[in-house]
């Protein structure tokens, strides 16, 4: 087995060893750049978008520094919603079930939707390190059944989206409770100017690093175009998935009236189809993304701040029904697919309304093809603007391209057997932790 690169950090030899089954051989720009202040004990703040691997870069130097022999909260990370706190969770109990005997680590994971009180009678031992949603690690602080006074780290995962769903009071209280000078790592895709009093009130000269979206938007992903033309622009993502036929696709809309419009069509239309947004209760949530784990849909339909913080494993297809207004989130979104090394494509349906914010997504790095649908095939096509570009030479693109953007059973021989191994993979490791808990 090659050697990890990890070996660098000088982390203790059980975290190494996890490292090397989770197949990390070297660390993603955030780590590299992280990984060594936070050992240190050093406050940071990481702007990075999604897939960057900043869990792992905040996860791994806090497994480091726990001291097992002391039984009680000595990390806090907080994350804005239940799936990626237990996400994070499952992330942490991967590398703490490889710590020895005699060094176990104690991880809970704390989050609303489930029986408060319950929970409380649980409590009479502390974990080491908690992770959960801001509002229920408050509630049992509240309470007194979970002592957080003795923890020294505090993670704030995507804080810009804690600050739009309004955690991040939760998050100022937790913090209030903890020692007056605690090391602080916050982690956002974005920092806007409401969050600033807060980073400012709780980080003293923290290191801070930035991944700019054209790394961020993995090299493997291809980006294409289709315009409408006033086209029923459901009937349009129906003909477009079915050209890809994806192992697994993720239609994104701006708003939830939207997304379940698109979604009623695409089930009308024989789809098998999913949908995660902000109006499904905790159950039906839950309910949605365990179907989606168990690959019982190929297509699914979401909005952002729903999708925002969930890890879906083997997205092969993002399609923007709608471009963002918030043009990051265009990052977010495509950074669904092309993970781990993964190929991905992510097909834009654009009006003539659109072409500002295609222009400043050209300005962030994002090379677009355009395409559109012939005979159920998806083909590129001229450029856009071809009135601005008609001086261009031939060679610089203006002349119609005629090959075919195929199914990918069509371009890439194995793919869908290839992807279901990865899958397969995926699930069993799954499988081997729920029989070690």
């Amino acid at each position: 087995m090659t050697e990890t690169k990890f070996v660098r950090y000088d982390f203790k030899p059980f975290i190494i060893n996890a490292v090397k089954e989770l197949g990390f051989y070297e660390p993603t720009e955030i780590q590299e750049r992280l990984i060594p202040t936070i050992m240190k004990g050093g406050s940071v703040i990481g702007q990075s978008q999604t897939g960057t691997g900043k869990t792992h870069a905040y996860v791994l130097p806090i497994l480091d520094k726990l001291d097992p022999s002391r039984n009680e909260v000595q990390a806090i990370i907080t994350a804005p919603t239940r799936e990626l706190a237990n996400q994070i969770y499952q992330e942490v109990l991967k590398i703490a079930e490889h710590a020895p005997q005699e060094g176990r680590i104690a991880a809970k994971c704390f989050i609303g939707g489930t029986d408060k009180q319950r929970t409380i009678e649980k409590l009479k031992a502390q974990p080491q390190i908690v992770i959960g949603t801001p509002g229920r690690i408050h509630d049992l602080v509240k309470e007194n059944a979970l002592t957080v006074h003795t923890a020294a780290t505090l993670v704030v995962d995507e804080a810009d989206l804690m600050l739009d769903m309004g955690f991040i009071e939760d998050v100022d209280r937790i913090a209030a409770r903890m020692p007056e000078k605690i090391q602080m790592l916050v982690f956002s895709a974005t920092i806007p100017e409401k969050l600033k009093p807060f980073l400012k009130k709780y980080l003293e000269n923290p290191k801070y690093v930035q991944v700019d979206p054209q790394k961020a938007a993995a090299e493997k992903i291809e980006h294409f175009l289709i315009p409408s033309r006033h086209r029923d622009k459901v009937g349009l993502t129906h003909s477009a998935l079915l050209a890809f036929n994806p192992y697994l696709a993720i239609v994104f809309a701006n708003t939830k009236k939207k997304a379940d419009e698109i979604a009623d069509g695409l089930i009308r239309n024989g789809m098998k189809v999913g949908r995660i947004h902000g109006d499904l209760s905790p159950r039906e949530r839950k309910r949605v993304m365990k179907q989606v784990k168990d690959l019982e849909f190929q297509y699914i339909v979401a909005t952002d701040l729903a999708a925002r913080g969930i890890d879906i494993q083997g997205i092969s297809h993002v399609i923007n029904y709608e471009l963002p207004s918030d043009l990051d989130f265009y990052i977010h979104r495509v950074g669904r697919t092309g993970r781990a090394g993964s190929s991905g494509i992510a097909l834009t349906i654009y009006d003539q309304s659109d072409e500002d914010a295609l222009a400043r997504l050209e300005k962030m790095g994002i090379a677009f093809k355009n395409v559109d649908l012939k005979k159920g095939e998806l083909v590129e096509i001229g450029e856009r603007n071809k009135r601005q570009n008609r001086r261009k030479k031939p060679d610089e693109g203006q002349t119609m391209a005629k090959s075919l953007v195929s199914k990918p059973k069509k371009v890439k021989p194995g793919y869908k057997k290839k992807m279901r191994a990865e899958m397969d993979k995926i699930k069993n490791r799954h499988n081997r932790l729920k029989k070690k808990k």
